[in-house]
């Protein structure tokens, strides 16, 4: 089995981190987005990549040859980005007919992978939601069988939302509704939608089974970025940090400093990812991401999101305050 992980988006919603650093890339809980996604899918044995980039591929390439130099990857570049259904037809050469796991790039999930890699069906997963038409949706009978699968539905009939997860045993057919897709122009909001190709694959006969993830992490924009980052630190109970390598600071887990860090006269803490050779000083940081290489001195930071090769400098105070009085600096 190959896997395939379509990294090509631009992440706007991500501006301007993702103006530099491509979105699979951005730290969080110790790792990069695109390093969980990885790592979930060797521990089954995948041992062939297919990565899909686009803007700042160069950097997705670099970074996993680095990473994962055991690992067997190719490099599909998207130059005109028509929708995941485009994307994912540029594999078509490498895929063959072997079968395929497709993981959406900006998304962490939980499940249970074995079970998924088991089952002797095409699988997608699934995890109910509020507002379902936001999301391409599946109708799932009492069997687990997918019977409908609908791009961003106006008036939707389920609240089953795919989660970025499929695996694909007919890839062959998969091809052919790719090709059906371009060929009758079927688009969902303007694109070429991997949803709808999954429709067309049902109507030609194919079974999908359904699987509820556990967790559903979306890295798509800051909320839900440093939302995930504070779960996986609480999850994985953070990175152990001997406070006595950090001069007159407060370590409060769960954290994840990686290697190169000066952290002096500073409280660092909770839910804090901290890229290598990061210097922090005299500062408080908690619920945030930092980036490697960044320079903190005098601030405070509550859910902030800074990327790396970053200065800032806060205003230094000396006050000598009686009693009963009110400040408000702004």
């Amino acid at each position: 089995m190959k896997a395939i992980i379509p990294v090509a988006g631009a992440g706007t919603k991500l501006r301007p981190h993702t103006y530099t650093q491509p979105k699979a890339l951005i730290p969080i809980a110790g790792k990069t987005i695109l390093s969980f996604i990885v790592d979930q899918l060797r521990e089954v044995g995948i041992n062939e990549f297919i990565f899909i980039v686009g803007y700042l591929g160069e950097k997705i390439q670099d970074y996993v040859q680095q990473t994962y130099p055991n690992v067997k990857t190719h490099f599909v570049y998207q130059t005109d980005r028509q929708g995941t259904a485009h994307a994912i037809e540029l594999t078509k050469n490498i895929v063959g007919d072997d079968e395929v796991f497709i993981s959406l790039g900006d998304t962490i999930c939980e499940f249970d992978i074995r079970e998924v890699m088991e089952s002797p069906y095409s699988m997608l997963g699934i995890k109910k939601v509020d507002d379902p038409r936001q999301f391409g949706v599946v109708e799932v009978n009492e069997e687990g069988f997918i019977e409908h699968a609908i791009e961003k539905p106006s008036i939707p009939k389920s609240n089953n939302a795919l989660v970025g997860l499929y695996k694909i045993k007919e890839s062959r057919i998969l091809f052919e509704c790719f090709q059906q897709l371009f060929n009758e122009n079927i688009k969902s909001n303007g694109e070429y939608n991997l949803t709808d190709a999954l429709e067309c694959m049902v109507k030609k006969g194919v079974k999908f089974q359904s699987f509820k993830v556990k967790h559903w992490y979306d890295c798509g924009k800051k909320e839900t970025l440093l939302e995930a980052n504070a779960v996986l630190l609480k999850k994985s109970g953070g990175v152990t940090i001997s406070p006595e390598l950090y001069v007159n600071s407060i370590i409060i887990p769960p954290v994840s400093i990686a290697d190169g860090c000066v952290i002096e006269n500073s409280i660092i803490g909770p839910h804090v990812t901290i890229g290598n050779d990061t210097v922090i000083k005299s500062s408080v940081v908690k619920d945030s991401i930092i980036g490697s290489y960044t320079t903190l001195d005098e601030v405070v930071l509550d859910n902030s999101l800074i990327g790396s090769d970053a200065a800032i400098k806060g205003l230094s105070r000396t006050l000598n305050i009686g009693d009963n009085t009110e400040i408000d600096f702004g």
